[in-house]
């Protein structure tokens, strides 16, 4: 029976060329043959190989190692096996070291030979497996970059789809870290406003007077250093969707200029005379529960109608646990990549501990979880014990004491300073270790001026 994986066999020698490619033929594999490295190379321009078989030596032109490593520039997943008459330890290191999956010595053993491309085409045939169902999961639970089987949140996927391309304002609520954010780049990439902006506005972030000037903008002269006009986030959204992050947290002030927006689809800049009309849908979120807020007086009402056309609540993962081994499986390969460590999966164990955590922080906190793990991991698979600091967390098993004369300010600093110094200064691990965004802790450092300790070369 035909095997779909083609293989070439590279050397200098016919009859040992011949030879090997009569044995892979008749296992049923589709074989070509190169007589040097330079041949090689440029068959693999032209066909896919799942197997090549190298010759150590070819003289003249390049040798096995060189052509591998070129092979490799040009079909990274092609598994090649150096051949040689001439073996050593040295010559066998240096070829796995290149990335060699295995090296055989002349006169070559047509058994031999046989299982170990069976070995290979085995392991081939289950990778593609792997991707065909992990693509195929990804397509049923994956929408835009929200990902999930709940049926909560698939249909909060189908309001997406059908409120994406109306002008409608949206308000999504949600508690910290449940993906609001998410949604809301769901709703503008899923309709004819994705290739224009979205433009996201932290409300938290800054005081009141900076964020009059960041959403509207401002006029040359409108207030102390205004040395020229700058658009306003409504301004640069136009077209597009303005996203208003933490909308529970603005002033009364900000809420009745909002409010006008809203209404007569257009601002004035601040320190402007010209009315400039706002072409931009809006989608504010929040984490405050706004309809107690309203009844305490710290929000208005007419604004919270406004905003509220059509409402999205995201639920905590505490009430979707069916998604934490979809994010994880989502979180941990891009993780690990990025912190250069060798890490695959999680444990079962590992993974009953993770779906009986409450997750305050919501999908946010499963994300710090999985780095926090995998920086001080020392093996490919997390394990329970990786995991063990969400235990003392919810047993509260770690006691300490905080001598009566410190400031909050002043523990903060310090367990930063701590940290920085058992991490060597790597931003990334710190803040994984602490449980907080990269962002967040450069400002933190930024503000209590500490000095980030330098990471070694390596």
């Amino acid at each position: 029976m035909k095997n779909p994986w083609s293989i070439l066999v590279v050397d200098d020698e016919p009859v040992q060329s011949e030879s090997m490619a009569v044995w892979l033929r008749q296992d049923g594999y589709e074989v070509d043959r190169a007589s040097s490295g330079k041949e090689a190379i440029q068959a693999v321009r032209e066909k896919d190989y799942a197997i090549l078989f190298i010759d150590l030596k070819m003289p003249p032109g390049i040798d096995g190692i060189e052509t591998m490593t070129e092979v490799h520039k040009i079909s990274p997943d092609s598994s090649v096996i150096i051949i040689t008459a001439y073996a050593t330890v040295d010559t066998a290191i240096s070829a796995m070291k290149e990335g060699a999956v295995e090296y055989i010595v002349k006169p070559c053993n047509p058994q031999e030979i046989s299982m170990l491309v069976q070995r290979i085409i085995r392991l081939k045939n289950l990778e593609r497996e792997n991707t065909l169902l992990r693509e195929r999961l990804e397509k049923s639970h994956h929408f835009c970059d929200i990902i999930s089987k709940n049926s909560a949140m698939l249909r909060i996927c189908d309001l997406v789809r059908d409120i994406a391309d109306l002008p409608s304002t949206v308000l999504i609520q949600g508690e910290s870290g449940t993906g609001k954010e998410v949604v809301a780049r769901a709703i503008h990439e899923s309709g004819s406003r994705a290739g224009k902006p979205f433009v996201a506005v932290s409300c938290a972030a800054l005081a009141e007077s900076l964020l009059e000037s960041e959403l509207f903008g401002h006029e040359r002269g409108a207030f102390t250093g205004a040395s020229q006009r700058r658009q306003g986030k409504f301004e640069l959204a136009q077209d597009g969707t303005l996203f208003l992050d933490e909308i529970g947290d603005i002033s009364p002030k900000l809420q009745v200029d909002l409010l006008r927006v809203l209404q007569q689809h257009s601002f004035y800049r601040v320190g402007g005379s010209q009315e400039i009309a706002v072409h931009a849908r809006t989608i504010a979120a929040t984490n405050v529960n706004l309809e107690s807020a309203i009844a305490e007086g710290k929000f208005r009402e007419d604004l919270f109608y406004r905003l509220n056309v059509i409402n999205i609540r995201i639920p905590p993962l505490r009430e979707r646990r069916e998604d934490i081994p979809l994010l994880v499986s989502h979180f941990l390969p891009r993780i690990a990549l990025e912190l250069g460590k060798d890490v695959h999966e999680v444990s079962q164990e590992g993974m009953r501990l993770l779906l009986s955590h409450e997750w305050p922080g919501n999908v946010r906190e499963l994300e710090n979880v999985i780095e926090r793990a995998i920086v001080s991991s020392q093996g490919q698979v997390l394990t329970a014990s990786d995991f063990a600091f969400l235990r003392a967390r919810e047993n509260g098993s770690v006691e300490w004491s905080i001598p009566s004369d410190v400031s909050l300010r002043e523990i903060e600093q310090k367990a930063i300073e701590i940290t920085l110094r058992r991490t060597q200064g790597n931003i990334k691990e710190t803040a994984a270790l602490l449980g907080i965004d990269r962002s967040t802790l450069y400002d933190k450092i930024s503000r209590y001026g500490i000095e980030r300790p330098t990471t070694p070369s390596r």
